[in-house]
This record gives structure tokens, sequence and C-alpha cells, in this order.
């Protein structure tokens, strides 16, 4: 014969009739103990802290500190306890900000009392447990995220054009009629828009995601012959401007250029 661990459970609702109600489903649990209960955020950190449950019921909208603030608390101070996250809202940024703050599962309120047993032991265990409401609206949310680059400005966006031609800062300054500062700004800002840490990867994700579309006319602005003083003066000043910006590959393919 099996001897399960008991597993000590803290419930945590604004509302009182809910805790009880809790206690209920969870009375016929040989394995399962309420060892207290907490009216709100702030008050389960202290009676976790006393208390040191296994797994937290957790309600997400209460006054003051609210569940998700608790939870992301919870994880910080007490990463050993788990929490299931029981409330009467599934939209999927609710659902998403509880298990981003550390929940384990995620349930309506309106769940049969098994259902809830076996949750708890699957939280406790480690597993993932999501109503059918929670895990479609989880679905509904990432599968209409925003696709990167959807936060550039019209600004940003011709930047990153020409650097999909393989500008460089000096070239673009040029083309916009901006400084060079400028447009090492914009740089900055695009790689931190989306995600990336080089230009090279930037251009890359562009061309992926059909951020940038290069027209003809600017390849032919790109490839069109200038005044070799011009290039040779831009050409000096460029290489300092770009270097923190290029990967190591094209750093090392501009010194062998340079060599040669």
């Amino acid at each position: 014969m099996t001897i399960r661990h008991t597993i000590r459970v803290l419930l945590v609702d604004d509302h009182a009739i809910v805790r009880v109600g809790l206690r209920f489903f969870l009375v016929g649990a040989e394995d399962i103990t309420v060892v207290g209960e907490a009216g709100s955020g702030a008050e389960a950190l202290t009676r976790v802290a006393e208390l040191e449950p296994d797994v937290v019921l957790m309600d997400l909208v209460m006054p003051g500190m609210d569940g998700v603030a608790a939870i992301q608390q919870l994880r910080l101070h007490f990463p050993h306890v788990r929490v299931l996250a029981l409330t009467s809202f599934s939209s999927g940024d609710i659902v998403q900000r509880a298990l981003k703050a550390g929940a384990v599962s995620y349930l309506m309120k309106d769940v049969e009392g098994r259902e809830l047993i076996s949750a708890i032991r699957a939280t406790y265990g480690g597993r993932s447990v999501l109503t059918p409401e929670a895990a479609e609206a989880l679905v509904t949310t990432f599968s209409h995220a925003p696709k990167p680059g959807a936060d550039l400005s019209a600004r940003e966006l011709e930047v990153l054009s020409l650097l999909t031609l393989g500008l460089s800062n000096g070239q673009i300054a040029l083309r916009l009629n901006i400084s060079r500062n400028t447009v090492r700004h914009h740089v900055q800002n695009i790689l931190g828009k989306l995600g990336v840490v080089n230009r090279t990867e930037a251009v890359a994700l562009a061309l992926q995601h059909g951020l940038v579309l290069p027209t003809v006319q600017l390849v032919e602005e790109a490839a069109a012959p200038r005044d070799s003083s011009t290039l040779t003066s831009e050409g000096e000043r460029e290489a300092a401007d770009d270097e923190e910006e290029q990967s190591w590959p094209s750093k090392t393919a501009s010194r062998e250029r340079g060599d040669s």
C-alpha cells in the first residue's frame, strides 16, 4: 500500500464563504489538509511564512495586494511553494500574468471538487493543470500577439529598410539627411524593439517577417556612385560609428579587407 505525503494547503480568498466552500471540497481527501486561510495577498505572505504550506490556492482579484503580486512575492521568497490560481476570470491577459508570475496551475472557481483535489495533487507534483477556458484564452492571446517590429516608428522602419541594403550609419545619414548620431540612436532602438543583438540579426528578422520591402529606387540609390572624396572621408568616420553594432564576423571581414 502506497502512503502519500500529506499535502499542506493554504486557502487565499477575500470572501470567507469561498474559503468555507473550498474546505468542504477538500475535507474528504485523506492526503490533503488545509493548514490555514488568508483574506488578502499580504496576509497570504505572512501565513505562508508561519504555516509552511506545500500548495497555495490563490484568488487573483483581491483588494490591496492582488493575487498576481502575491504570487510574484511567493516565487521570490518561497520558491518551493506551489501556487494554484483559483479565480472567476479566464481572460488571456490574466491567465498569462498569473502563469508568468509563477502559478503552476490555473482553475476556475466553478471547478468540481474531485477535479480540484486532482489539480492540487498535480500542482504539488509540479505538473500544470489548466481549465479548458484558461487554456483557450491563453492560446487566443498568443495567436493574436503582435509580430516583431509592430512598435517600430516610421523613421525606424526607414532606417531598417536601408540596413537591409547593407548601408552604414554614415550612408543612411546622407540618405535621410540626419546626423550619424541620430542614425546610431535609431539603430539601437531598432535592436532593442526587435530583441536582437546586432544589425545582421535585425536585417534577418526584418526580411523574415516582411517588416520592410526594399524598393527598386532604394536599391538604385544605394548602388549609385558618389564623389570619391566624400566616400573617403565618410569611410574614415564610419569605421568607429558602426564598430559596436557589427557582429564579430563582419568585424573580422572588415579587418581582413583592410589588411589586403
